[in-house]
C-alpha cells in the first residue's frame, strides 16, 4: 500500500487496491493552510472516487472477465498518462528514458495483476471483506523494507505488524468458514502491492515521480493487453455506460490525487485517504447488499490502527533524521 508521493504506497494510507497511483509528482512548495486545505478536500474526493470505482469494477467482474475490465481501464489510462507527461516538463522524450528500466517493467506487470487479483476478491468476498484484508500492505511494506531495501525496522514497527496481523485473524474469524480460502486473494493482492511499494521506492532513487507514472501506465496497458485480448468478450449495451463511468473516475481520481500532492505534502494527506473504508462500507451495504460483520468491523479497525502507527514512526524518523 513510501513516505511521499514519489515513492508509490505508503505505510500509512489506504487507497483503492484496484486502482491505485502508481506515483505523482512532488509538492511543488510546501504549502499553507489554506493549500492543505483545498488538498485534503481533494484526498477525501479522490478517496469517494475510487470507492465508486471499485463497486463498478465488482459489478462488471460478476458478468466480464477481471483481465478483460482491466485491460479496457488501463488502455484509458495509458491515453491520459501519455497526455499528462507529454504536458510536463521536457514532454515524452524525458519521461521515457528510466535508470531502471527492467524494474519499472516488473512494477507496471505487477500492478496489474494485483488489480486482477483484488477484482475478483471483490466478485468473491465483497468489498468489505476485501478491503478489511487489503488493509494490511502498509504493515507487509514495513516487514519487507528490510530485507528488500535494507532499511532497518524497529521493534515498535514489528510490533504493529503483529498487531495489524491479530487484526487480520480477526476478520478471517478461523474456523467460522465465514471466508473460507477465498480471503487469501485480498492478502495476495496487498502483498503484491507491498512489493509494488518497494520496487516504486527503489526506482524513486534514480527516476523522477513522472518516469515512474508513465512507465507504470504504458507497462500495465502492454501487459494487460497481452493477455486480456485472449479474453475478449461482447459488451452489452446497458455495460457500456459503466465501462465508460470506470474509465472516467479512474482518470478523474488519479488527477484530484496528483492535484493534491502538488498543493501539500504527503505526509499531511496520508491519515486522510482511510476514508476510503468509510465510502466503500457505505457503498457495500446499501449497494450490494454486504453485511459488515462485528470481527470485520474490528480487525479492521485494528489493521488500520497498526497501519496509522507505522506512519506515525516513519514521520518521527524522519523528523529525528532532518534535525
Amino acid at each position: 500500500m513510501p513516505d511521499n508521493p514519489q515513492t508509490g504506497p505508503r505505510t500509512g494510507p489506504l487507497m483503492s487496491p484496484a486502482s491505485q497511483p502508481p506515483a505523482v509528482p512532488p509538492p511543488l512548495a510546501r504549502p499553507r493552510a489554506d493549500r492543505q486545505g483545498t488538498a485534503i478536500l481533494m484526498i477525501c474526493g479522490s478517496t469517494f472516487i475510487f470507492a465508486a470505482q471499485d463497486g463498478v469494477s465488482r459489478h462488471l467482474a460478476a458478468v466480464y472477465s477481471p483481465i478483460f475490465i482491466v485491460m479496457l481501464r488501463y488502455w484509458f489510462f495509458a491515453l491520459f498518462v501519455i497526455l499528462l507527461c507529454a504536458r510536463s516538463q521536457g514532454g515524452l522524450s524525458r519521461v521515457i528514458h528510466s535508470r531502471r528500466p527492467l524494474a519499472q517493467i516488473a512494477r507496471g506487470v505487477l500492478l496489474v495483476v494485483e488489480v486482477v487479483v483484488v477484482i475478483e476478491a471483490f466478485v468473491r468476498l465483497g468489498l468489505i471483506n476485501t478491503h478489511a484484508i487489503f488493509a494490511c500492505y502498509p504493515l507487509l511494506i514495513s516487514a519487507l523494507s528490510g530485507p528488500i531495501l535494507g532499511e532497518k525496522v524497529g521493534w515498535r514497527r514489528w510490533a504493529a505488524v503483529a498487531v495489524g496481523f491479530i487484526g487480520i485473524m480477526i476478520v478471517l474469524n478461523p474456523g467460522s468458514g465465514a471466508l473460507s480460502h477465498d480471503a487469501i486473494l485480498p492478502f495476495v493482492g496487498a502483498l503484491m502491492y507491498a512489493v509494488y511499494g518497494l520496487l516504486t521506492r527503489l526506482v524513486a532513487r534514480d527516476d523522477s515521480a513522472m518516469v515512474s507514472f508513465f512507465w507504470t501506465g504504458i507497462a500495465g496497458a502492454f501487459a494487460s493487453t497481452l493477455v486480456g485480448v485472449w479474453y475478449w468478450q461482447p459488451i452489452a449495451g446497458p455495460d457500456i455506460p459503466w465501462l465508460l463511468t470506470l474509465c472516467v473516475t479512474s482518470v478523474m481520481g488519479h488527477f484530484l490525487l496528483i492535484k493534491a500532492y502538488e498543493l501539500a505534502e504527503a505526509s499531511a494527506l496520508q491519515p486522510f485517504s482511510y476514508t476510503q473504508l468509510v465510502w466503500i462500507s457505505i457503498f457495500g451495504v446499501t449497494i450490494f447488499g454486504e453485511t459488515l460483520a462485528p470481527n470485520v468491523a474490528i480487525g479492521g479497525g485494528i489493521v488500520v490502527f497498526a497501519g496509522m502507527f507505522t506512519w506515525w514512526r516513519s514521520r518521527q524518523r524522519e523528523r529525528a533524521g532532518s534535525r
